[in-house]
């Protein structure tokens, strides 16, 4: 008899433990979801109260980001006018051949010729006035070039 009670009493004892953790799992859980759908809640409004501030934020990042954008572009080109000056002597448009025209930055072989053909020029702007080179080009090279 004694080996009925040893088995019963830790049966029983199971049973209880489980119907106590399940019980307790139900009310964790049910405790668990609130929890859960009150943090969503809270991250939600939160989220909808900062949001404002922060597409304006994007924006002006956007904004400063062309911005350096465009001032590192001006500033490659000044390095690039920079290096294409520095110590070149100037060509003379009037006697400089096609080969050396083609070498000023911008200048390609077609404009080179049309500057031969177009000579002679009193003086440097007149290569923008006899339609050899653009105004834009001509600013990229007047340093460059003599007519005398």
């Amino acid at each position: 008899m004694r080996k009925q009670k040893t088995i019963k009493l830790p049966m029983v004892f199971a049973s209880v433990l489980l119907l106590g953790l399940l019980g307790g799992c139900d009310g964790n859980s049910a405790d668990q979801r609130a929890r859960e759908e009150r943090t969503r809640d809270e991250v939600a409004k939160a989220t909808e109260r900062a949001k404002p501030a922060l597409e304006e934020a994007g924006r002006k990042l956007e904004k400063a980001a062309n911005e350096a954008a465009d001032q590192a572009q001006a500033a490659a080109e000044g390095v690039r006018d920079g290096w294409d000056r520095g110590g070149h002597r100037l060509v003379n448009v009037n006697a400089a051949s096609e080969d050396e025209l083609a070498g000023l930055p911008g200048i390609s072989h077609r404009e080179a010729r049309r500057i031969v053909e177009g000579r002679p020029y009193a003086d440097r702007h007149e290569l923008v006035v006899k339609g050899a080179i653009s105004e834009e080009t001509y600013a990229k090279i007047k340093d460059r070039i003599t007519s005398k």
